[in-house]
């Protein structure tokens, strides 16, 4: 069940979202420079030509009309690449020229060191000229002009094709002129215009409205330490004194300004993940959110993070797992792939391309997880890496009444043990013995418990631990400030994880709110987390957390690391810091 459940997700996600992770990269070296991503523009004119003609848009859905799959895709209306040159005759085609590039999905631009890519939706562009910034009635986005001639439909046109703004002056050397047609034209200019004109769900005058999902199959556990932090953090936010937004009078003003109160919403799912999705849409119906905050999952978050890419729904570091695989999708973001981030890391280890290999080339890997759990889908990621370099990967399933030293039987017979197993059965071991000195041994430390992992003595000296976190010792730091909060207003720590990754989802939400001022655009939400997120100081249980354009997974690396005694919760790593 679990993988009809999940090569559906990921049917419709591929057709929703591949298009999105390609179109979203810079188009030249100046753009990679002002973005600062290192990604290939190269290639990017594929796959958004193929399912432009499939009639697909970015958001899983048939697409609207030419003027957004020329503005997200780089395709014409005709179906052919869309056409740019930049300054210097560099020529730009198809998704490579699309607008979203440096207009980004919301339409709202951005802001990098010296340079600036103003908003180009409709009330942005035919606003009418103010003396300053007292007189402009419009959300505060960096690259707003108050005082210009505003747009009009052919004044548009010749900033697209021509390079010149409303007042006849050159555009900013960055702006590309499009060869576009009068249909094309006219087409792009009516989405222009209605781009922005969508009223935000979840936002009232003096109120933002959010959502937490939990799955059935969630950890109570966890689930209790979760909601503490996110109910504390909420009641905190609202300390402070309330009011409606006052008139933009200039942009320092309106900075950091608590304007509206947060209310949370908790959305707890029922019965069999294919009903979740309806489940879903009816709590939506009845309480509109501005975006889904946290969250905690089981074996499968994909029916969640479908409901929200549907939508448009920002969903914003969830605790799974097990996420929907891929950086393809827009509105969902991870601070980590989880265990399937664990599955590269030991692939890496087994291949030896971390440069700190075994020894001795293994040819034959042994799997045990048991059935329904992260595990497997875990499992199934590193057989698919593995057999792509010969090496023969067999799985053993544990039953449910099944003790997991019988499971190990065999295992000797190979070069490598994998365990994807929970704290229970990783105590079990102890009735089995301890596999032979020539055979790898390799373990889930998210789901094994990290340092605390209970693994018998006679196992630690030969047992790895996949560790997608930064060690102990380095994020002491980073998460005192967490923990003393959480003393302070006498939360209880119940699981230290996730309640350290929920209360840092909560201050990245409200850092990113302050600075979007009073710009409540769902797509503009995820823009500027992905902006902002590099400068993070504390950054809890990761060493660094980035999303670049088309990134979906904040934290990007970990560790193989082992106990450094057999009595200890000491952890010592088998080399650097890994990066898939």
């Amino acid at each position: 069940m679990l993988d009809k459940e999940r090569s559906f997700a990921r049917i419709r996600i591929l057709l929703r979202g591949v298009v999105f992770a390609q179109v979203q990269r810079p188009a030249s070296l100046a753009l990679v420079l002002f973005f600062a991503l290192a990604l290939d523009a190269g290639n990017l004119s594929a796959a958004p030509a193929t399912l432009a003609t499939a009639g697909v848009s970015s958001a899983g859905k048939p697409a609207a009309d030419a003027g957004e799959t020329i503005f997200r895709r780089g395709i014409q209306g005709s179906g052919q690449a869309l056409v740019a040159t930049r300054d210097g005759g560099v020529q730009l085609q198809g998704a490579a020229a699309a607008c979203i590039n440096c207009h980004r999905p919301s339409g709202l631009g951005a802001k990098a060191g010296r340079d600036t890519i103003p908003p180009i939706t409709g009330r942005y562009l035919f606003h009418p000229r103010a003396k300053d910034m007292e007189d402009l009635d419009l959300p505060y986005v960096d690259g707003i002009r108050a005082d210009r001639d505003p747009y009009t439909d052919e004044t548009i046109a010749r900033a697209i094709r021509s390079g010149l703004n409303s007042e006849g002056k050159p555009l900013s050397y960055l702006m590309p002129q499009f060869a576009l047609n009068d249909a094309d034209m006219a087409a792009l200019i009516a989405y222009l215009k209605r781009l922005d004109q969508r009223r935000p769900r979840g936002v009232a005058d003096t109120v933002l409205h959010f959502a937490t999902i939990i799955t059935p199959d969630a950890d109570p556990v966890k689930r209790r330490g979760m909601l503490d932090v996110l109910q504390q953090y909420f009641t905190d936010k609202n300390v402070f004194p309330l009011g409606a937004t006052p008139p933009l009078r200039t942009s320092r003003r309106m900075m950091f300004m608590v304007n509206r109160r947060w209310q949370l919403h908790v959305w707890e799912l029922t019965g069999p993940s294919d009903g979740w999705e309806q489940q879903l849409k009816q709590h939506l119906a009845a309480e509109p959110v501005f975006a889904v905050l946290s969250g905690l999952g089981g074996k499968t978050w994909a029916p969640i993070h479908a409901f929200c890419e549907d939508e448009a729904i920002p969903c914003l570091f969830p605790n799974v797992e097990t996420p929907v695989g891929g950086d393809s999708d827009f509105y969902s973001l991870y601070l980590s792939k989880g265990v399937l981030l664990e599955a590269e890391l030991i692939a890496k280890k087994i291949l030896g391309a971390d440069g700190t290999g075994r020894g001795r080339a293994v040819k034959s890997v042994r799997q045990i997880y048991r059935a329904g759990d992260s595990g497997e889908a875990a499992a199934q990621a590193l057989a698919a890496a593995l057999k792509q370099h010969g090496i023969a990967v067999s799985s053993r399933v544990v039953r449910p009444d099944e003790n997991v030293a019988k499971a190990l039987k065999g295992a000797a017979r190979t070069d490598a043990l994998v365990m994807w197993l929970r704290p229970a059965d990783i105590a079990a071991l102890a009735a089995a013995p301890a596999p032979k000195a020539s055979t790898a041994v390799f373990m889930s430390g998210l789901m094994g418990g990290l340092e605390h992992a209970p693994l018998p003595p006679s196992w630690r000296s030969s047992t790895s631990l996949a560790y997608p976190v930064d060690l102990p010792e380095r994020r002491r730091y980073r998460v005192d400030y967490a923990f003393g909060w959480f003393a302070i207003r006498h939360i209880p720590v119940v699981a230290e994880q996730v309640q350290a990754d929920t209360y840092l989802a909560c201050g990245l939400l409200a850092e990113t709110l302050s600075h979007m001022v009073d710009t409540f655009v769902g797509d503009y939400l995820v823009e500027r987390i992905e902006d902002m997120l590099e400068r993070r100081i504390l950054t809890g249980y990761y060493p660094r957390l980035t999303l670049a354009s088309g990134q979906r997974f904040a934290s990007k690396g970990g560790y193989i690391v082992r106990f450094a005694e057999p009595d200890g919760v000491r952890l010592v790593a088998e080399g650097d810091w890994i990066v898939p």
